[in-house]
């Protein structure tokens, strides 16, 4: 039998007719993986191995697989998530050989319930990237056409999946880092209410901006790993105390919804992503649900609150990586100055240098209250315009990124423009909401478009169930050729 294709949902349905055992199917990813991967370059690390010895564990194992809700499902996990014992680079050469003696709650919580992890995946160096091309470890390719970007900076994560070498992965989004890649690739993917899920054992970028999230083909099997992965974790001091409901048992709930549009977003959006939108918004309107017109004024100084923010909180993360505490150090230093300069140099990236020096000046003396200090006042701003909009309507409904993905190079020399790639999802971690994108349709060239709904917080439950109705009117969503061992 051949293995990619399926969704959790349907291996799990498999291991319970007994049509295969784990280690046949994580034996075929990593098949896959060996295949097609080295066209695209989502892996950095893989331990065949390993894995195939953690998957015959589970093999004696049959008999718990309805105890078990992700038994012996293949998963991929973005390199900025610890696991111990495997490298975490972060995307950087600053940590190359840096292994983890310890691994993340998120990722400990779904190895105990069945999953098999198949790899480490790419990802833009200290996720500060749209494209996967700031990775020390080379660009990552996007599976529908390996000419342009799967997104960033989780790029490696969708890539994996909708390559078919990885059943769903995890990602870390901060500006979009989930949502943007999962549109450019063809994919559900979530960014959770900021808290819901644990942060511990990330390797940090923004702290008040990023959260964990999955990547998936269905709504259902998005659900099903936000059930196993989400809970308070007294390791993280901004995780929820909520608990966290039975996503995929609510999935069918019938209800409708009202949607709220901001016109003012759609402007400069490519046209064929706004076709597709709006035959998004008319499936809502069929199903019973309403669409009305809401005005949200600050967010258009989303991208620069971002980029004040998201840089000065890197600043100080960043901070640690010195040559001299773990990862790469300069071979031949002349004094402890020199060592943390020429380590830092030679081992950081251009793109995180340059957000490294902008959150700098931002918290320097003299500049603190007009840069950071006003960025986080008109943060509040943003929130507080959702926080009226979600009076009128459930959702907040907007494409997810405003073009399919763009080629390899296109944008690499002009920062803003990337920077723009991300103008509908940075809005959302400004405010701590959930988000989730889910593919709507491909465009002329045949290139996935995504559409994003937007939640009260910790409303995860309402997000899928609305999502969830669409997919059922939408119907299969195609995978790319690569995934079905063509091309």
């Amino acid at each position: 039998m051949e293995f990619g294709t399926q969704t959790i949902q349907e291996l799990l349905e498999g291991y319970q007719a007994k049509q295969f055992k784990p280690s046949e199917v994580i034996e075929g990813y990593l098949k896959n993986i060996s295949e097609r991967d080295e066209k695209l370059n989502s892996f950095l690390q893989v331990r065949p191995e390993e894995t195939l010895a953690n998957a015959k564990k589970l093999d004696g194992r049959m008999n718990e697989v309805n105890q078990l809700p992700l038994f012996g499902i293949p998963i991929a996990i973005k390199d900025n998530f610890l696991v111990e014992g495997w490298q975490a680079t972060a995307g950087s050469k600053v940590l190359s050989g840096y292994v983890s003696p310890y691994t993340a709650t998120s990722v400990q919580r779904l190895e105990s319930m069945g999953a098999v992890i198949v790899g480490k995946v790419n990802c833009d160096e200290f996720a500060m990237g749209s494209s996967n091309e700031n990775s020390a470890f080379g660009a990552v390719r996007n599976p529908w056409d390996l000419e342009r970007v799967p997104g960033g900076s989780s790029g490696g994560s969708s890539a994996a999946v909708a390559a078919g070498l990885a059943t769903v992965s995890l990602g870390t989004d901060t500006g979009g880092s989930i949502r943007q890649p999962a549109s450019l690739c063809g994919l559900v993917g979530l960014k959770p209410t900021y808290g819901r899920v644990s942060r511990y054992g990330i390797v940090a970028y923004a702290s008040s901006l990023d959260q964990v999230g999955p990547f998936s083909k269905t709504v259902w099997d998005s659900a099903r790993v936000m059930e196993v992965m989400a809970g308070f974790d007294d390791r993280d001091a901004t995780s929820s105390k909520r608990s966290v409901p039975k996503y995929t048992e609510e999935l069918s709930s019938k209800r409708t919804f009202t949607l709220g549009v901001s016109r003012s977003w759609l402007e400069g959006v490519d046209p064929e992503v706004g076709k597709s939108f709006e035959a998004v918004l008319e499936a809502f309107k069929k199903m019973g649900g309403k669409v009305i017109d809401i005005d949200l004024p600050h967010t258009r100084y989303s991208l620069s609150t971002y980029y004040l923010i998201a840089p000065s909180e890197a600043s100080s993360n960043l901070a640690r990586y010195d040559g001299v505490h773990y990862g790469y150090r300069t071979p031949s230093a002349k004094s402890s100055e020199d060592l943390y300069s020429r380590s830092r140099g030679e081992g950081i990236g251009r793109e995180v240098k340059l957000r490294i020096m902008l959150g700098t000046y931002a918290l320097s003396a003299g500049y603190y209250d007009a840069f950071y200090l006003k960025a986080n006042q008109v943060r509040r701003k943003i929130q507080e315009d959702f926080e009226k909009a979600f009076t009128q309507c459930d959702f907040v409904v907007s494409p997810t990124s405003p073009s399919t993905a763009f080629k390899l190079g296109e944008k690499t020399d002009d920062p803003l423009k990337m920077y723009l790639s991300d103008i509908f999802t940075l809005p959302v971690n400004l405010a701590g909401l959930p988000g989730l994108s889910v593919p709507c349709g491909l465009d002329s060239k045949n290139l996935p478009i995504g559409f994003q709904l937007i939640g009260k917080p910790f409303c995860e439950s309402d997000l899928f169930t609305a999502a969830y109705q669409y997919e059922k009117v939408r119907g299969e969503f195609p995978l790319p050729s690569i995934a079905k061992g063509k091309g």
